[in-house]
């Protein structure tokens, strides 16, 4: 049976992509040389390990609205679940070096857009759990596929400052807001009805009325 180990070596942002993505550099080390690897279909799935880092005061006010009050964060501090990823890996016979692609999302009803946008700095512990298949051929050239066993996982602690680095690029200078149709539809005629040019003029104007700071 082919026996892989995974280890993240780095991480960097992938600027020429159509959404904001990362990649991951991830190396694949095969225990049983002896078997060379033809490729892997490699899935991933990765987690945000909350409990192992330090919070500021700010940072625990920002993300109350993810956590709740620190007070409860012995409760509610758990782990949970990122994205899901999945990458074909070529062939190597006793070590692999690859990209995994880790796509990113600015959408605020997201779990982990929250996360990140609540942190100041320092990283984010990151476990990653892989599953797939392994292609292989034996002794006599065949073609053979195994199953990559459930323990196989990684951990890494990704920057901070990488992921606003990377939305940076992807929304310079700018946030990005998701609404419901008849929410738009009221602000787009409140935009319009008071002649403002731009949506910061427009929200702008919203949260000076009374009560709305």
């Amino acid at each position: 049976m082919v026996d892989l180990d995974f280890a993240v070596e780095g991480a960097s942002v992938a600027t020429h992509a159509v959404a904001p993505l990362l990649l991951l550099a991830l190396r694949i080390t095969n225990r049983t040389p002896q078997i060379p690897i033809r490729n892997v279909l490699l899935r991933c799935q990765v987690r945000i390990e909350p409990t192992r880092r330090r919070y500021e005061a700010d940072e625990q006010e920002r993300l109350s609205d993810l956590f709740g009050i620190p007070a409860r964060w012995g409760e509610t501090l758990r782990s949970f679940l990122w994205t899901h990823t999945n990458t074909l890996v070529p062939g190597f016979e006793t070590e692999g070096l690859t990209e995994l692609p880790l796509p990113c999302s600015f959408d605020f009803n997201i779990a982990a857009t929250k996360y990140f946008h609540g942190l100041e700095s320092g990283e984010v512990p990151l476990a990653l759990l892989f599953s797939g298949s392994v292609f292989y051929a034996d002794a006599e050239d065949r073609l053979q596929i195994d199953q990559l066993s459930w323990t196989k996982e990684a951990a890494f602690r990704l920057p901070v400052a990488l992921w606003r680095e990377m939305m940076q690029h992807y929304y310079p200078d700018g946030m990005w807001l998701c609404l419901a149709h008849d929410v738009f539809d009221r602000l787009y005629h409140f935009k319009r009805a008071q002649g403002f040019a731009t949506w910061e003029q427009t929200l702008d104007a919203l949260l000076e009325t009374e009560g709305g700071r």
